[in-house]
């Protein structure tokens, strides 16, 4: 994707780090609204992963414009990295709870690095294999603990997410695109793929929309445009001011955020076991993105998701 240079200075403002805790914030948020949904309201997952992808197409729609060189390729990795990895999530969450889906999505970082390894012929020294290690390790742990078990079967789903979303960040490292382009063009391709899916799939969605209109809408309203559309475009933005060793490690505020809200608003179980499998898997990621990265942006390793 394209960008304008970035500045390098050895710290981040305390302005800019501030930007930067808010967007965490609203992104860990965006996990606990989503629960809620899907959960709670029993919105049909594909058809609130239709339905934010919609109004973001709405908002976005003038970036369509011009169109791609290799549109058909932009249309599949920004369906991976938009509607396809997030109607996965959204089907998870309806069994797994927000902190397990929390950790269990940090193995997206380590999935980016195979995935960089096998398609764009990334090099990766012993620190950075210690850190895949840990990640998995602790996800592995955090997993089989009591609390992690009883949604192990949602956390299925959370995993595919995280695999998808892995695999469409590496390959839009093969298109030419800038980041707000890119956000279009994977809404579009997510609402043409996930509205027929919902309608065949699916039953119920506008029965459920009805029975609490103004809860969905605001949910909606909050993931579509203040997480997809607003908070992203902030971080595109920080990335083209500051250098990605210093956004990166800090975006592994979200996990911890959504870990704390989980258990603060959804009532999430957060035993020993669990808590130590987010311990390691954080410290895993952390290993990753201070390593160097020849062929990859190492912001991009924590945000597989648009």
């Amino acid at each position: 994707m394209t960008g304008c240079p970035v500045e390098t200075p050895d710290r981040l403002p305390a302005r800019s780090f501030a930007i930067l805790a808010i967007i965490c914030f609203a992104w860990s948020l965006n996990v606990i609204v989503s629960k809620i949904v899907v959960d709670q309201l029993q919105v049909p997952p594909l058809f609130y992963a239709a339905a934010r992808s919609l109004l973001v197409l709405l908002v976005l729609s003038p970036y369509l414009r011009p169109v791609p060189g290799r549109w058909v390729q932009v249309l599949l990795y920004g369906l991976a990295i938009s509607g396809g990895s997030f109607a996965l999530l959204f089907v998870g969450l309806r069994e797994a709870t927000p902190s397990s889906a929390a950790i269990v999505s940090l193995s997206g970082a380590p999935l980016t690095v195979i995935f960089a390894i096998a398609l764009l012929g990334e090099r990766v020294g012993w620190r950075r294999g210690l850190g895949i290690l840990l990640t998995f390790a602790g996800v592995i742990v955090a997993v089989a603990s009591p609390s992690g078990w009883q949604s192990s079967s949602g956390l299925v789903f959370i995993a595919a997410s995280a695999v998808i979303g892995a695999l469409g960040t590496v390959l839009v490292k093969r298109v030419e695109i800038t980041a707000i382009s890119l956000q279009a063009w994977a809404a579009l391709a997510s609402v043409l793929v996930l509205v027929p899916l919902t309608a065949v799939l699916e039953t119920g969605q506008f029965a459920s929309v009805s029975a609490a209109p103004l809860p969905f809408a605001a949910c909606l309203l909050f993931s579509a445009l203040v997480v997809s559309v607003g908070a992203h475009t902030i971080y595109f933005w920080l990335l083209q001011r500051y250098d990605a060793n210093l956004i990166a490690p800090l975006t592994l505020m979200t996990p911890l955020w959504t870990i704390a809200l989980g258990a603060i608003i959804t009532g999430d179980t957060l035993g020993p076991a669990m808590l130590a499998g987010a311990a390691i898997a954080l410290a895993g990621v952390l290993v990753i993105l201070v390593r160097p990265s020849k062929t990859f942006a190492k912001a991009m390793l924590v945000r597989t998701r648009l």
